[in-house]
This record gives C-alpha cells, sequence and structure tokens, in this order.
C-alpha cells in the first residue's frame, strides 16, 4: 500500500468537473454549493455534496458525506491510496476528518480565507505532530467553484427572506440580529 500515481492535470480538471456538478446539485437544493468526489485507482469511489440544512446534520459538508459513502463502498473508512476532489478548501473538521481516513492526496478549487482548515487560515495538515501526512493541491477549477459560491450567496442577499436563517430553514422567520445576540437566530 502506497501512494497513489500521481494524476495529471487534465486529470485533476476531470475529477473536479464530477465534484463541481456535485455542488451545483447542493445548490440547486438550497445547500451552500460544495461537492466532493473520492478517486481511486481512476475510479470514482463515491460522490456527495453539502447537506447540512437537508439532514439538520453539522457534519453534513461534503467531504463528510463522500468519506461516509466511500467508506460503506469499499468497506473500511481508510484510505490510504485514495484522491479526495473538493471545491471548496475543506474546514478544520472536514480536514480533520481527512488525517482520521488517510486519505492520500486532497485536491480542492477555491480557498476559504474565512474558514479554510488546509493552507488560508489553518493549517491542520502540516501539523507536524500528526502521523498522517496528506498531499495537497490546490486551485483547480478554483474559479468555477468561487463563481458558484459567489452567485449562491449573491442570490441569498437578494432574495426576500436573507435575514437571518429564512433562507436556511424554509421557514422565511424574521429574526433578531443586532447586538450580542448577533450570531443567533432569535424568532420574534
Amino acid at each position: 500500500m502506497g501512494s497513489p500515481r500521481e494524476a495529471t492535470h487534465e486529470e485533476h480538471l476531470v475529477w473536479m468537473d464530477i465534484a463541481l456538478q456535485e455542488a451545483r446539485r447542493g445548490g440547486e437544493a438550497g445547500e451552500v454549493p460544495v461537492g466532493a468526489v473520492v478517486v481511486q485507482d481512476g475510479v470514482v469511489l463515491a460522490t456527495a455534496h453539502n447537506q447540512p440544512i437537508a439532514l439538520q446534520d453539522p457534519t453534513g459538508h461534503a467531504e463528510i458525506l463522500v468519506l461516509r459513502a466511500a467508506g460503506r463502498q469499499v468497506g473500511n473508512y481508510r484510505f490510504p491510496e485514495a484522491t479526495l476532489y473538493v471545491t471548496l478548501e475543506p474546514c478544520m473538521m472536514c480536514a480533520g476528518a481527512l488525517l482520521h481516513a488517510r486519505v492520500a492526496r486532497l485536491v480542492y478549487g477555491a480557498a476559504d480565507p474565512r474558514g479554510g482548515g488546509v493552507e488560508s487560515v489553518y493549517r491542520l495538515l502540516d501539523d507536524p505532530r500528526l502521523n498522517h501526512r496528506i498531499k495537497v493541491v490546490s486551485g483547480v477549477r478554483a474559479e468555477e467553484s468561487q463563481a458558484l459560491l459567489h452567485e449562491f450567496f449573491l442570490a441569498r442577499r437578494q432574495a426576500p427572506d436573507s435575514c437571518g436563517s429564512g433562507w436556511a430553514s424554509g421557514r422565511g422567520t424574521e429574526v433578531d440580529v443586532t447586538g450580542p445576540t448577533r450570531n443567533r437566530v432569535v424568532p420574534r
């Protein structure tokens, strides 16, 4: 068991296209458009997109869901010869899951300057105290990945019920978002 063969740039583009398709599916469902795919030996093991709203699960990120699906597919929770492609830089939770899954390589599209756990804000995968290393390729289809996110949030800001959790809950609930409770949803 070793590292997977290094994919060519063209192969990265092909696999990232699948992740972008998943991201679009998520966006169409009202989820933040992030998509992921796990590939091993040139075969797609699983695909997923963000679903924390639909699943009512804060861990319902594309990376977590694709690792779960791939694990069911191969009958194991570790992927020492697999590459995970995702349209947005993983957060700390997802970066931790990649480490626990022993993924060989991570390829991501857009950087996440507010919550990236790989390079932008935190550098969890570079922590020398950890016993697993993941090869990272960043910026693959970054412009397309970023455009999906930009369009999604622009549409949400322009929607009539865009304050608070209306778009996330589907209820259009009015909320107070001032003072010390500005990060909490407080129905009126």
